[in-house]
């Protein structure tokens, strides 16, 4: 079994320092965390971006001035989200010319809460060309079963480079709950030689992370995820669900995976990973 890869997601497309006090709300804030996190055994900081003033944003100079900071604060492996539930997806189709190592490809839209997110097919795939041609290795979203025969389709047209980077994402309401019978189904159903990871939102995100992990996947946590360490209990930070899921991790005498072993697995371009 490899070594998970321990994902820290900072920011989200909901929630904002008005929610915890302990989520990061600036580009200098991200990359403090960042650091903090990949010190705590996090290789891979997946961001939602926020502007100087702490809002959502999807402006393409944010996004290469918190690629740069994160870059410059720590050797972690830099994840764009290129979701957002207020932004249009020309807006976010461009967060992917920042050159981050990786960034998110979602195949489907569907209903998120009381939102929609919108992922259009045609702009969906010219989105997953771009990122073959800039080098940027896709984290391709599941949030639903039908989710994963677009993604088995756009492999099929050469949309996708082997080896697949999948997220399953349980508990968003819309998309799929957090059952271990579900996630079993989907990593069966997965081409041979693909890295998953668990992304388990409020009150799925810890059993169903830990399941993940125990079944030989990788896993994800984070404020993105998760607001509370336990029913009425904040999370101080960032650093401290990370803390708690490799903790996770070791009890099951499992290493998380550094840098380089996440390069060489995901094939990434080492050109996006290090320092500029």
């Amino acid at each position: 079994m490899p070594n998970p890869i321990i994902t820290a997601a900072l920011t989200g497309p909901v929630a904002t320092k008005a929610d915890n006090a302990g989520m990061p709300g600036t580009v200098a804030e991200i990359a403090a965390d960042a650091k903090a996190c990949y010190e705590a055994g996090a290789s891979v900081i997946h961001i939602h971006l926020r502007d100087d003033q702490g809002a959502m944003t999807a402006d393409l100079d944010v996004a290469r001035r918190t690629v740069e900071a994160v870059r410059e604060a720590c050797p972690g492996i830099t994840q764009l989200s290129t979701g957002g539930l207020q932004f249009t997806y020309e807006e976010r189709m461009a967060l992917v010319e920042a050159r981050p190592a990786m960034a998110t490809l979602n195949p489907c839209t569907m209903t998120f809460g009381t939102a929609e997110f919108r992922n259009p097919p045609k702009q969906m795939m010219e989105l997953a060309a771009r990122m073959i041609e800039l080098g940027v290795k896709p984290e391709i979203e599941i949030y639903d079963t039908g989710h994963l025969d677009m993604m088995l389709y756009l492999l099929h047209k050469g949309l996708l480079v082997e080896p697949l980077q999948v997220s399953f994402v349980m508990g968003v309401r819309g998309g799929m709950r957090g059952d271990p019978q579900i996630l079993s189904w989907l990593v069966k159903e997965l081409p041979e030689g693909t890295s998953w990871q668990v992304i388990a939102v409020a009150k799925a995100n810890l059993p169903m992370t830990t399941i993940g992990l125990a079944m030989g996947g990788n896993a994800r946590t984070g404020m993105e995820d998760t607001l509370t360490l336990a029913k009425g209990v904040p999370a101080e930070s960032n650093l401290q669900l990370v803390e708690r899921l490799v903790g996770i991790a070791r009890s099951m005498q499992l290493k998380p995976a550094t840098v380089p072993e996440v390069v060489d697995r995901l094939k990434l371009n080492p050109e996006l990973v290090t320092r500029t």
